[in-house]
């Protein structure tokens, strides 16, 4: 857990206006479908900060941040990952290609994107309703 949860402006300065803004964006798209306990960590060796999103100890979600660069993680268990090949057709080539190269591991199939743009954020609204159904409406 996270002592200083960095500002707005820290934010910003760390990606870069044009990524704080898909950053943004990204988590009110999720803040809109999800009402979910989130949690400022460190980003471990590869990132500065670490953001997550859960609920009874399970995990949706995290965005990561690091100098101008965001990482958006699902990890796919093995139903879930049924799931995917299920609505593959839907998804865009682009996430199709992260997720089939995507490392798995024991415990799940660990994706990370790195958005750049809004682009993607309906494959990735798709991809977290087969983790968890939205729970606003």
């Amino acid at each position: 857990m996270l002592e200083n949860v960095p500002s707005q402006s820290t934010m910003a300065e760390l990606l870069g206006q044009p990524l704080f803004e898909v950053w943004q964006e990204l988590c009110s798209a999720i803040d809109d479908k999800y009402e979910m306990e989130r949690v400022w960590n460190t980003g471990g060796k590869n990132w500065t900060y670490e953001y997550k999103y859960r609920r009874g100890g399970k995990t949706l979600c995290c965005l990561y941040a690091k100098s101008n660069c965001i990482g958006f993680m699902i990890i796919f268990g093995k139903d879930e990952r049924l799931k995917v090949e299920n609505i593959r057709a839907s998804l865009s080539n682009s996430v199709c290609m992260q997720y089939d190269e995507a490392e798995t591991y024991h415990d799940g199939k660990w994706v990370m994107f790195e958005p750049t743009d809004t682009t993607n954020f309906d494959d990735y609204m798709k991809l977290l309703a087969i983790k968890r159904k939205p729970n606003r409406k």
